[in-house]
């Protein structure tokens, strides 16, 4: 499952770093169309459409509307970077050896236990700052992070930071099994059925071009997959409740349905697979930059 870079410390090092940068700038970037997306999926009758949501929030609160919650999507995302792409490929290299000579024939597996334990990790980092971040966005709270934060904890603990952890793994925990299961298989693909030479024959051009193609469609599969619990988790942590978090989501599920789990699942559809495509080109376009090999290909 590993390339022909060496897995020592610094390459470990190099790949977090890769993580900070590859989610937590793509995050930011699409910060106005989550913005509307959260709202969309906390009150469904908030605006009839996406595009009535832009114009909405254009019209009522100007530019400055599509910026609400930056500092906390990019902190959040980039902290969430560090464990998910870091630690996977730990977790790769530690599945790999345990699999011992049969590691190739369940190479898969490795792909998706690693994803999953990188994800439980990652998002203990991120779920404080989508706490806050999804309470500026659809709720009347103060726009500056550090206040937010503070009042969360002054008035609901660690638990009001934290209550959307469980939800965030039922969203996060998916999504990125598929997003690095499914990226590490069509990446794969595309070297095994199209770019049949050598990989290093191939400009790095050309290999960030089939990275960044295979980060995307495994983007719409990670939509699909995760979006009923993102819409739990935007509706949670709109809500200021210490109601356990079984009870609170029971009761969710009661007032919104299971259509209601898909508001919005057209713009996240467009979202993620944007995102992760992104995400897999700059990851690796760091990779690269740093004397680190490409994903894909031999």
């Amino acid at each position: 499952m590993g390339g022909g870079d060496v897995h020592d410390m610094s390459y470990y090092g190099k790949c977090m770093i890769g993580g900070i940068l590859s989610c937590g700038l793509t995050h930011m970037a699409v910060c106005p169309l989550d913005i509307v997306k959260c709202r969309k999926q906390a009150d469904p009758t908030l605006y009839k459409s996406m595009s009535d949501g832009f114009k909405t929030i254009y019209r009522t609160q100007g530019i400055k509307g599509f910026t609400i919650g930056w500092h906390a999507t990019l902190f959040g995302y980039s902290a969430q970077g560090f464990g998910k792409f870091g630690f996977y490929e730990i977790f790769k290299d530690v599945y790999k050896k345990a699999l011992g000579p049969s590691a190739e024939k369940y190479q898969t597996i490795g792909f998706l236990a690693s994803s999953a334990c990188a994800e439980v990790i990652a998002d203990t980092f991120l779920a404080p700052f989508e706490a806050v971040k999804v309470r500026m966005q659809t709720s009347n709270f103060t726009p500056k992070f550090f206040e937010g934060f503070n009042t969360i904890l002054a008035n609901e603990g660690w638990n009001g930071l934290y209550k959307g952890l469980g939800p965030l793994w039922m969203r996060q925990v998916p999504y990125t099994m598929v997003k690095f299961g499914a990226f590490e298989n069509i990446v794969r693909a595309f070297y095994r059925n199209i770019f049949t030479a050598p990989k290093d024959s191939y400009s790095k051009g050309t290999q960030l071009s089939i990275v960044f193609a295979s980060g995307y469609l495994a983007g719409i599969f990670c939509a699909i997959v995760s979006h009923p619990a993102d819409t739990m988790v935007s509706i949670l942590n709109k809500k200021s409740s210490n109601d356990p978090i079984g009870q609170q989501v029971s009761k969710i599920y009661s007032e919104i349905g299971f259509k209601g789990l898909w508001n919005g699942i057209g713009a996240r559809i467009i979202m993620v697979g944007t995102l992760t495509g992104l995400q897999w080109y700059i990851y690796d376009s760091f990779k690269v930059a740093v004397g680190l090999q490409a994903s894909g290909g031999k």
